[in-house]
């Protein structure tokens, strides 16, 4: 195209030959463009067609189960084994966690908590062994009349690309728009909610990406709410919820595990403390099984865990007035730091403090 205007420009071509030269330029350029369009769409459709063949060659669940309501939901792992990506993840564990009993899970970071909990789900399936519920194996039920049997809360929250009332909602369509609500008064939700422009009807982005992860986790445990299905598996379900209405939302957790089979996996001393069962899970195995009192009383993991907390407690004391209050002292009496705590910054900021130096995740 430039070369067809300096040759106008020096009397080499005719008006309608350098006009020519410019409309041919552009049809050639457009083409050029058109084919680099093209070759992206096709890296695009390649990449797009190894996922699906990806997606295609992954073992399908057995769907051929039957639409079972078990009269009990104890929980029994029978010589469970399960891998990932050919990585031993559990190892031979065999356990029964009683009807309306409430276990707690504890256990060092990746050694297998969170897979425990999803196989009861059947978000995967054991590599041999079962996990029953009301003695029946998991791979027997349909997997809807499964995960009626669940309400499932953890750390991790997915949302879909729908209104917040179709996502409380989901797992029950059924709820009215008024037992919606009331499930997201109890979950401490529902003040954030209505101050959106579109309230219950706002449509959050896929994920729920428009939402803080508090957020999120709050309409997850309104959904549960909700759902009230007889077997409760969560994770911290109050680890990102603010100390105002940290209080409000355990009692409602409360009322929503009264009466049911829970499986908690357990961050927070208190929450071991109250435990029915108590698992100490350690490379895939459970290694210490029973209550806080008897296991409290034998060397491991779980007596290393309770006195990392006891040990938090009182650094976060000291921390609390060394960091914030500005105290010369280096062991202040407990007496003059709750008076300098109402006096200075109140109750809520030194609960919010406390919990969390005590009660991080381990």
């Amino acid at each position: 195209m430039l070369a067809g205007i300096l040759l106008r420009i020096h009397g080499n071509l005719s008006l309608s030959d350098a006009l020519m030269t410019l409309i041919l330029s552009f049809m050639v350029f457009s083409q050029i463009k058109l084919f680099g369009m093209g070759v992206s769409m096709l890296r695009m459709t390649a990449a797009a067609i190894d996922r699906t063949i990806e997606t295609e060659q992954m073992p399908r669940m057995d769907e051929n189960g039957k639409a079972l309501a078990p009269k009990t939901h104890d929980i029994s792992f029978e010589h469970v084994s399960f891998s990932y990506e050919k990585k031993p993840v559990l190892r031979d564990v065999t356990v029964n966690l009683p009807d309306k009993t409430t276990t707690a899970v504890i256990g060092p970071s990746g050694s297998g908590k969170t897979t425990f909990c999803n196989l009861i789900a059947r978000f995967w399936d054991v590599d041999s062994g079962c996990v029953r519920i009301g003695g029946v194996d998991v791979r027997d039920y349909t997997l809807e009349s499964l995960m009626d049997q669940i309400s499932v809360v953890f750390q991790n929250v997915y949302l879909f690309a729908d209104t917040i009332e179709n996502n409380i909602r989901f797992g029950c369509p059924d709820a009215t728009h008024e037992q919606v609500v009331e499930a997201a008064r109890k979950a401490c939700c529902d003040d954030f909610i209505e101050a959106l422009p579109d309230g219950y009807n706002t449509v959050i982005g896929e994920g729920g990406a428009s939402l803080s992860g508090g957020e999120k986790q709050r309409i997850s445990i309104a959904h549960a709410m909700l759902k009230d299905a007889p077997i409760v598996i969560q994770d911290e379900a109050t680890a990102t919820v603010d100390p105002e209405n940290e209080d409000r939302l355990q009692k409602a957790i409360e009322a929503l595990t009264r009466n049911k089979t829970i499986l908690m996996i357990a961050h927070r001393l208190k929450t071991v403390c109250n435990a029915d069962q108590i698992l100490v899970i350690d490379h895939g195995q459970i290694v210490q099984q029973g209550r806080h009192e008897e296991l409290i009383a034998q060397p491991g993991i779980y007596r290393s865990f309770v006195g990392s907390k006891k040990s938090r407690r009182v650094e976060a004391i000291n921390r609390f007035f060394y960091y914030i209050a500005g105290l010369p002292h280096d062991k202040p009496s407990a007496a003059a730091l709750l008076k300098w705590s109402s006096s200075r910054i109140g109750i809520t900021a030194f609960r919010h403090t406390l919990r969390q130096t005590c009660e991080a995740p381990t």
